[in-house]
């Protein structure tokens, strides 16, 4: 299996870099392109270097490099997630303009009917917000904004990110066990105060 990752310059920079960490822990190809503001994104919330990051994926590529394997479809990948997913990021995926790599790659996903996976973050939502993520579905991307769960009764940060990226994984039907699954009201947790 090979997937391509984005990460844009949307706050969460986490999301992407929590998909690699997975995606390398289960041995899964990786792509990965880091946005300008991304990069800037990643100093400011987390604790990780660039360099760190990139020492997780198989492969990586600069968002300028519009030449890149992952700019074509004849290039086989099982598909994208851009984790976090910017506006400004969704808006030029769903109109084509695919001036940068990122968008570039996810507009291959989308031509060629693989999987793409939007982690969109941002609120609250305007109007054009949920136009461009109508356009993308109606093109057969996915949009899962990351919108915690509480079922199963995080107790951490990295228990929220972790439900997120294993419900961005789900999509391609990759369970790597990062949350517990709803069992019904019967079979769920009760948290003790």
């Amino acid at each position: 299996m090979k997937i391509v990752v984005g990460i844009s310059g949307a706050s969460g920079a986490i999301y992407g870099i929590r998909t690699l960490e997975i995606l390398r822990h289960l041995g899964i190809e990786s792509h990965v392109v880091i946005s300008d503001a991304a990069k800037q994104t990643i100093q400011h919330e987390t604790p990780y270097q660039i360099k760190d990051i990139l020492d997780l994926v198989t492969h990586s590529y600069d968002q300028k490099d519009i030449g890149a394997a992952i700019s074509s479809g004849s290039f086989k990948v099982d598909g994208m997630i851009v984790a976090p997913c910017s506006i400004k990021t969704l808006s030029a995926i769903a109109n084509s303009y695919n001036d940068e790599l990122i968008t570039r790659a996810a507009d291959v996903q989308l031509k060629e009917r693989r999987k793409l996976v939007l982690l969109v973050r941002e609120t609250p939502l305007n109007l054009s917000h949920l136009n461009h993520m109508t356009l993308i579905t109606q093109m057969g991307g996915v949009i899962l904004p990351p919108v915690p769960s509480f079922y199963h009764l995080p107790k951490s940060v990295d228990d929220i990110v972790n439900h997120t990226v294993g419900k961005a994984l789900d999509q391609f039907g990759v369970d790597a066990h990062l949350f517990d699954r709803w069992k019904g009201l019967e079979q769920s947790y009760t948290l003790k105060v």
